[in-house]
């Protein structure tokens, strides 16, 4: 099915109503929520529905967030425009493209091959120049770029990974989704101070696994 302009217009007019309606207030955020077409991120069969808050499956067996958890989780991060920040669990490439209107600069890491060269390929063709997409193992973060002023995680951990908040600058903020697998998970976020780390639970959440190691495909 064909969307026409009209019902595309409206359909993102729902989608950001929908972002709001979950507490979303911050402008900017929604601002590059509006800037960033989740459409360019939604293929095949489920394209239609891009404008719908839910999440959707993409390859891999994963999944593009649902717009207003990726809008809670990104208010709740407070990206500067000087900040760099981290993101493990690249998938779509949404979550890193709507970072990327806020930041100065992000690193994705992306376990999947296919998932990283097709999030690149968005990236390039909405001209999103300050996104680093790497194919690794996220459980270990990016020491050689730390430390960051800003860490979000797109799969659920245990606990928040020691290597990721070793690799949280003085004043930095980490979003991590927090649980059993098989369970509601809490978002959590994540603040360090000079002594040590502040907790604060935001709200309930459902996300794949963080998996450790690389993904054969």
């Amino acid at each position: 099915m064909t969307l026409s302009p009209d019902e595309i217009a409206e359909r993102k007019m729902r989608f950001i109503y929908a972002i709001r309606s979950r507490g979303v207030l911050d402008a900017r955020v929604l601002e590059a929520m509006e800037r960033i077409d989740r459409g360019a991120f939604v293929r095949g069969i489920f394209a239609e529905r891009a404008y719908d808050d839910v999440p959707l499956p993409i390859a891999c067996g994963q999944t593009i967030s649902q717009p207003s958890v990726v809008a809670l989780m990104t208010q709740a991060l407070d990206v500067g425009p000087r900040d760099k920040v981290l993101e493990i669990g690249t998938g779509s490439g949404y979550q890193a493209a709507i970072l990327s209107l806020l930041a100065r600069r992000v690193y994705t890491v992306e376990r999947h091959r296919q998932l990283a060269q097709d999030a690149r390929a968005v990236f390039e063709r909405l001209n999103l120049a300050n996104i680093t997409c790497i194919r690794g193992d996220g459980s270990h973060g990016l020491p050689e770029q730390a430390p960051f002023d800003r860490i979000i995680v797109t799969a659920a951990a245990e606990d928040p990974p020691g290597p990721l908040l070793a690799q949280l600058r003085i004043d930095g903020i980490m979003v991590v989704p927090v649980g059993q697998t098989d369970h509601v998970q809490s978002l959590i976020r994540v603040t360090r101070g000079p002594d040590g780390y502040d907790y604060e639970e935001l709200c309930p959440v459902r996300f794949v696994p963080l998996v450790d190691g690389v993904a054969d495909g």
